[in-house]
């Protein structure tokens, strides 16, 4: 197994987390960091005197790393991951992949052009919990699925660059993709700005899938607890991922409602069901499937395309906004 080299762009919130995982993988290391801010590189350096360090991305473009991980804001991750791909790196783009759905379509072109991986950093996806409930949807535990409801609620983090929709929502857009197996066929927004006249901070998206199936998500910046939660709802069994309570993440519920020939409505009330999850951290896991892609040539779970859709899902979102202000 080859020893791959890492560059990182974007040293905030996520940037260390990316840096512990990327640093724990077999055969590989992180070798560049790159930040505007001259003071947090020289906390970098001084925590890992090893890394080479720059305000300069086109350093990191220009060096000998395999792998460019972004992390910055995402009004930059066009430009960013565009000009990586252009010098034939494989790209680990965070969430959401662009701010345009022409922009994620121009980077998928150029990375199947030269040959490279693009990845989107859909975290959620890799959770060993969602892998669990795909595969009781996938196996028909659940039955036909008739909704999906998913709450990311907490008070902050505000951000100023974007609203919460493209903050949050593409984490539950993405775990809709893995569960559902399919775009939406319609996607209707409401949103709300409190704090900022310009900048939503609690949005409802509601949408709608050929298969008859429907899935709201409701995200917030502006909740007094944290709530991290997906109900699907099935005809045979309903259940629960909780990402929030460690010990009972995942829960299937022998419940439903039949309806008889009357028509009158019977209830079922059977047993729960709490499934052991091996537990691995999901950022640990995209990080494995970004070397493994790299290593491969194999598509990652979260590639280019999959990024692509969840953008789609996010401008439908913005677009049906801008609409409803219109009329």
């Amino acid at each position: 197994m080859r020893h791959l080299h890492f560059g990182l762009i974007g040293w905030g919130y996520w940037g260390p987390k990316l840096a512990r995982n990327l640093e724990s993988l077999p055969q590989a290391s992180l070798d560049m960091v790159a930040d505007v801010n001259p003071m947090t590189l020289a906390k970098v350096k001084a925590e890992r005197p090893w890394i080479e360090t720059t305000t300069k991305v086109d350093e990191v473009f220009h060096s000998n790393v395999d792998g460019v991980v972004i992390a910055t804001p995402v009004a930059t991750h066009f430009e960013l991951a565009r000009a990586a791909l252009e010098h034939g790196k494989h790209v680990l783009v965070e969430k959401p992949l662009t701010a345009s759905v022409a922009e994620a379509e121009e980077l998928i072109e150029l990375a199947e052009r030269n040959n490279t991986t693009l990845m989107a950093g859909h975290t959620f996806e890799y959770s060993p919990a969602v892998t669990q409930l795909r595969q009781l949807i996938q196996d028909g535990e659940l039955g036909n699925i008739y909704c999906v409801e998913i709450e990311r609620l907490n008070l902050g983090l505000f951000r100023s660059d974007i609203d919460v929709i493209w903050d949050l929502a593409p984490h539950d857009a993405s775990i809709l993709l893995a569960l559902l197996g399919q775009s939406p066929r319609r996607v209707q927004a409401h949103a709300h700005a409190h704090l900022h006249p310009s900048i939503y901070d609690v949005a409802h998206l509601d949408l709608e899938y050929d298969t008859g199936t429907t899935a709201h998500i409701h995200v917030s910046w502006l909740h007094p607890a944290k709530v991290r939660r997906v109900t699907v709802i099935g005809d045979r069994r309903m259940a629960i991922y909780d990402d929030t309570n460690p010990a009972e993440m995942l829960k299937v519920f022998n419940k439903g409602a039949d309806v008889g020939v009357d028509p009158v409505f019977s209830y079922r009330h059977g047993a729960i069901t709490i499934p052991h999850i091996e537990w691995i951290e999901p950022l640990r896991l995209e990080c494995e499937d970004f070397a493994h892609a790299i290593r491969t040539g194999e598509q990652p779970r979260a590639n280019g395309r999959s990024g692509l859709e969840v953008v789609r899902i996010l401008a439908a979102a913005q677009e049906s906004l801008i609409v409803r202000q219109i009329a």
